[in-house]
This record gives structure tokens, C-alpha cells and sequence, in this order.
């Protein structure tokens, strides 16, 4: 080994040697840098850093390591569900609503290539494995659930502030995601509830008890962000004093409890891409901070925001 602080470069990890003195010696300090390609196994069992301390990773841990690779390799909406086909998808729904949104008109116009390689070519269909991915299964399949038991969202409207208090309403939003988001968007403005408040002018004025657009926000950035490879729905749950919305899936990437909402990163990119040219979502990370602006204007208290390994909860208080 070198004895001048000179890094030995090894696979994922830098051996670093120091000369103390003659006394004392030498020390070696190895640097471990993380995998590019995560989940490592050793004898079978993936180790995470707690801490000081290592961990065994559970079954959460381990999806979420898997979802951290780089480039290299590719995000779970962008990979090929084999167990599917061509006919799994409504080809109108590509064709007729989203690719003329997507493609300009001249570039339509000017290609030959057939349906699976226009898929292709927006990461909606898999050439090599001859299936539709995850993404093309989420916008234009005939049954999302049959591949993705969790791509749905719950909600309940609750006749209290607990979820021991009487059902009001409960309906379950599932299908292809272009019908779903259209759903939810008129279901939302539906039981938004308006009432004159006098403000003092001589007349009257109109308030809600929630602003539309952040509960709209905030559902599209639960569909965006959350894990499809888990079985858990988007929980949308209406109390008599706030609105809770919780996705599967706990922060990605370089988002952490410290940076959110500033850092942003993309669990599903290319339904964030897909959403984006439905005109859903503007794709720079601003959902969030759009909502709170929102509830700032309609004199709501801030959106609060809970993290755990598995899911994040937003929670919306009712204006008093």
C-alpha cells in the first residue's frame, strides 16, 4: 500500500492510507461509496445505514433502493409490464387525446411508423419485450388493475373529524389515467362548498371552505409521485375539518423532509412527462408551492406534510 495519502481506487470503495509516526503508525481509512445500481446484497441480505448504526432493509427499504438507480437503469413506469399486450391498450386514447397534444401536428403528419413504435418512441411501449410499459398500461389501459392492484384512488367523505365518525360518501376513481384525472378534477369543484361572507363593503362576497386548485394540486402530485408497485390506493379522505390525501411511496431521490418542496425528483417520469402535456402538471416541481400559494389566498392555513419510508400524507385544514 502507498504510504503518501495516494487513493488505491477499488470497485466502490477507496482505500485511504496516512502516516501517523513512528510511534504510532500508520492508519488506513477505506471509503465506501454508494452503488450506483442498489439494492447490494451480502449472503443474501440487503444492509442500510441507519444513522450510526447498519439495518437489515425491510421490503419498503429495499423497493426504494431499487427505484435510487442512476441512469443506467430505467424507472419502474418506463419498464415493460410482459404480462401484457397491444390489445391491453385503447388505442383511441393515444391516438385521438394525448398524441396530438404531445407530437406537433407537422411531425403527425410527415410519420410512417407504425402504432407500437409510436408508443415507443414517447416510452409508452416496450419494442424489445414487444408490451406496453407500466406508463403506456397507467394512460391508455382497458384495466390498469388487472397489472397495477393499486393505481386507484379512495375517497370518503367523513360526517366528523375521525375516521370512527359515519360515511358520508365513498367512491373509488380507477381506470386509464386520462379518464381518471378528468373525473377528479369535476368530482373536487363538485363538493367544494361556497357561502356569502359579508365583508364589510356593503355587500357580500363568495367563499369556499377549500380552494379547488390546491386539492387539485395536491391529488395530482399524490398520482405523480406515488409507488404503483405497491397495493395501497391514493387515500383521499374528507373530514368535517380538513382533507387528507396520502400517497404510497415516502420521498424519492433527493428529496428529503429538509428540501421539500425546493428539491424535487421524479419517481415516474415519464407520467410526469405524460401529465405534463395533458396540461395537469407544469413539471418543474411547483405543485406544491402552487397549492400553498392557493391556500394563502383563500386564507386557509398552510398544507402540512407528513413523511414516513412508505407514504406521505398532505393534510388541508378547512378555513374557519
Amino acid at each position: 500500500m502507498a504510504t503518501d495519502g495516494n487513493i488505491l481506487p477499488l470497485p466502490a470503495m477507496a482505500i485511504k492510507v496516512f502516516s501517523l509516526s513512528e510511534e504510532r503508525g500508520e492508519v488506513a481509512v477505506v471509503e465506501v461509496s454508494p452503488s450506483d445500481l442498489p439494492p447490494v446484497r451480502y449472503k443474501g441480505i440487503v444492509w442500510i445505514r441507519t444513522g450510526p448504526r447498519k439495518a437489515m432493509a425491510n421490503e419498503t427499504q429495499e423497493r426504494q433502493l431499487s427505484e435510487r438507480r442512476t441512469a443506467l437503469a430505467r424507472t419502474f413506469d418506463s419498464t415493460a409490464c410482459r404480462d401484457s399486450t397491444i390489445s391491453d391498450l385503447v388505442l383511441d386514447l393515444f391516438v385521438v387525446t394525448y398524441r396530438s397534444q404531445a407530437i406537433s401536428q407537422s411531425v403527425i403528419d410527415e410519420n410512417h411508423r407504425d402504432i407500437k413504435e409510436q408508443l415507443a418512441s414517447l416510452r409508452f411501449y416496450d419494442l424489445k419485450h414487444d408490451a406496453p410499459t407500466y406508463a403506456g398500461i397507467l394512460l391508455f389501459g382497458s384495466n390498469p388493475l388487472y397489472f397495477l392492484y393499486g393505481a386507484k384512488i379512495q375517497f370518503l367523505r367523513i360526517d366528523g373529524e375521525s375516521l370512527s365518525d359515519d360515511i358520508l360518501q365513498d367512491k373509488l376513481f380507477s381506470g386509464d389515467l386520462i379518464i381518471v384525472l378528468r373525473e377528479l378534477r369535476s368530482f373536487v369543484e363538485m363538493h367544494i362548498l361556497s357561502r356569502p361572507f359579508a365583508d364589510g363593503a356593503m355587500h357580500d362576497k363568495i367563499v369556499s371552505d377549500y380552494p379547488s386548485i390546491a386539492i387539485n394540486e395536491l391529488l395530482r402530485n399524490a398520482i405523480v409521485h406515488r409507488d404503483y408497485q405497491a397495493t395501497a390506493p391514493v387515500r383521499f379522505y374528507w373530514f368535517s375539518d380538513r382533507i387528507e390525501i396520502q400517497n404510497p411511496g415516502g420521498l424519492y431521490g433527493e428529496a428529503t423532509k429538509e428540501n421539500f418542496p425546493r428539491q424535487n425528483a421524479y419517481r415516474n417520469p415519464v407520467i410526469a412527462e405524460s401529465m405534463k402535456n395533458l396540461g395537469y402538471v407544469n413539471n418543474y416541481g411547483r405543485g406544491v408551492i402552487s397549492a400553498q400559494e392557493a391556500l394563502r389566498k383563500n386564507e386557509n392555513p398552510p398544507a402540512e406534510f407528513e413523511f414516513d419510508s412508505s407514504y406521505v400524507l398532505a393534510t388541508i385544514r378547512k378555513k374557519r
